[in-house]
């Protein structure tokens, strides 16, 4: 019995240690959500508790820090790399990889969504929320040619952004970001660790994340149903917004269809593992 539960323990850090590290990418990632992730894999609420009410919150999930701090320090600075590389290879593969880990994410999330009933509020928010970011994102990066010039305060920008994507579940922040041409810019200065870039992005996002974590929390609390329907509607709207839709050469289109495939089995295995871990404690 006791090995059995050491063995629980290492698969639950590690399991969170992978997830933070998913979580730490999705701020990053376009059309990925990191917040959208938290709730997935069971980590939003915590979350918002420890930022919400510390006293009794920080005791209680202590544990959760470690793993989670190293992996999303992990995915947000390391998978910058990565991911500026494999968009240098192939925007197109890299984009469908993100498809396939927002769709893996779909299933899990349509269960939170419901599980204070389904109304008919809830879904007059689904359609609202999916029409406007479909709206808005279909015009800054398919209609209108917004470009800025990136800066100290731009960055800054940009780390408010960061910090609604993590307390607001379904703020893409990065399709933003591409769609006012500061998003490689950005994306390389975190994959050299560029100190203006880390001292300028850093504070809007710690500052964004603490004056909107109450108010979240509050209206989830009173409106659970229409806030989690209204997610479920902006997932879906900002995924159809960056599918690809020119091709090179059918390779690059077999190559799309695996990592789409890839990104979803991942997410789909790790909500699994998340709910299986629970039943299990």
């Amino acid at each position: 019995m006791r090995k059995l539960g050491e063995n629980h323990k290492l698969i639950r850090w590690l399991r969170d240690l992978l997830c933070g590290a998913l979580i730490g990418a999705g701020a990053i990632l376009p059309g990925v959500s990191g917040g959208v992730l938290a709730v997935v894999f069971d980590i939003y609420r915590p979350f918002m508790e420890v930022l919400t009410q510390p006293r009794t919150a920080i005791p209680k999930y202590w544990k959760w820090f470690p793993p989670l701090a190293i992996g999303w320090a992990v995915g947000f600075l390391g998978f910058a790399k990565g991911i500026a590389v494999a968009m240098e290879q192939s925007m197109t593969v890299t984009t469908w990889l993100f498809v396939g880990l927002i769709v893996g994410t779909l299933p899990s999330l349509f269960r939170e969504a419901g599980k204070e009933g389904r109304s008919v509020s809830g879904w007059i928010s689904f359609v609202v929320c999916a029409g406007a970011m479909f709206g808005s994102l279909f015009y800054i990066s398919r209609v209108a040619e917004i470009s800025v010039e990136p800066n100290f305060w731009w960055y800054n920008f940009c780390g408010v952004l960061w910090g609604m994507g993590i307390v607001i579940p379904g703020m893409t922040s990065s399709s933003v970001m591409m769609a006012l041409g500061l998003y490689h810019p950005m994306l390389q200065g975190l994959a050299r660790l560029d100190v203006v870039v880390l001292s300028a992005s850093l504070p809007g996002l710690v500052l964004s994340v603490l004056l909107l974590a109450r108010l979240v929390t509050w209206f989830f609390r009173r409106h659970y149903a229409v806030a989690f329907h209204g997610i479920l509607g902006i997932v879906a709207a900002s995924t159809l917004v960056i599918i690809p839709t020119e091709y090179t050469d059918p390779w690059q289109v077999f190559w799309s269809i695996l990592c789409c495939a890839g990104g979803f089995v991942l997410a789909y295995f790790l909500a699994k593992l998340d709910q299986r871990i629970q039943e299990d404690t």
